[in-house]
Order: structure tokens, then sequence, then C-alpha cells
């Protein structure tokens, strides 16, 4: 059975309701399991038991928020130990044009630098599922295709 692993940073609650959309569509894909933390419920050494890693954040600035990143310089410890493993990421923002995209840059830079697969998109939202505001019903089926998509290479490469 693969394993993915969704570690989200959520303020008001928009990043969470995210979160559980791509848990749903990982869901949709036999012989994965799924497992959604808040990151700070998380322990580092987790990363090294998924085979699949998807994480979320608000964005701050154009960044991921403090506590992701305080978790994903943590996980250094590991460096080398997560290449393989397939990653994505999801944001949420306050509008467009707010710095989403270089958001998801960060995240995707960090898994990319632990040697992980990125799982990106021909269509619309290449880099991961990016939403302003408060998700609608189409937001939270770009979260759904992202889990999906996701937890299909998890399927494929292992």
């Amino acid at each position: 059975m693969a394993r993915v692993l969704i570690l989200y940073d959520s303020k008001s609650g928009r990043t969470e309701k995210m979160a559980l959309a791509v848990a749903e569509g990982v869901k949709q894909v036999k012989r994965v399991e799924v497992q959604v933390k808040k990151v700070e419920q998380a322990d580092v050494k987790e990363l090294t038991k998924a085979d699949g890693v998807i994480l979320g954040s608000p964005t701050y600035y154009g960044q991921m928020s403090a506590k992701l990143k305080d978790f994903i310089d943590k996980s250094i410890k590991f460096h080398g130990k997560l290449e393989g493993k397939v990653g994505a990421a999801f944001t949420s923002s306050g509008g467009t044009a707010s710095g989403a995209e270089t958001t998801l840059f960060s995240i995707l830079q960090a898994l990319l630098i632990h040697g992980m697969i990125i799982q990106g998109r021909a269509g619309d939202k290449h880099y991961g599922a990016a939403i302003a505001g408060v998700p609608d019903e189409d937001d939270l089926k770009s979260c759904i295709d992202l889990g999906k998509r996701v937890a299909n290479l998890v399927v494929k490469l292992k």
C-alpha cells in the first residue's frame, strides 16, 4: 500500500478546506492511503515513511507560512532520504496577483532540493492548486484533481 502525506498550515480554515479536498482526490486512487495533518502536529520523520508528500500553506507576502517553512527547515536531517518520492503543493491567498505562484515555487523548490519528483499539470494551475479567497466548488475540484494526480503518480512509481 502506497502512502501519501498531506501537511498544511491554515489560519482562516481556507487552506484546511483545500487539504481535505486534496485528500479526497488521493482517496479516489486504489492502493493508496492518505494521512492529513496540520504541520504543527506532524513529526518531520513522517516524511520518510510517505511515498508522496503534498504541502499546503496560506500565501503570506508571496511566501509560505512560517510554520511550514520551519517544518521544511527541520527536514534537512533527512536530506537525501526523500529522493524519488513524489511531491506537490497547494496554497490559498487573499486575492489575485498576491503571490500564490511564488508561494508554490518556494514549497516546490524545497521538495526539489530533497530530490523529489514534482507532479505538475499541463492545464491551468501548472505548479499546484492555488485559490484566491474562499474556495468555491471549482477550486475544490482543482484540489481533488491534484490529490488524484499525485496518488496516480505514486502508484506508478511504487
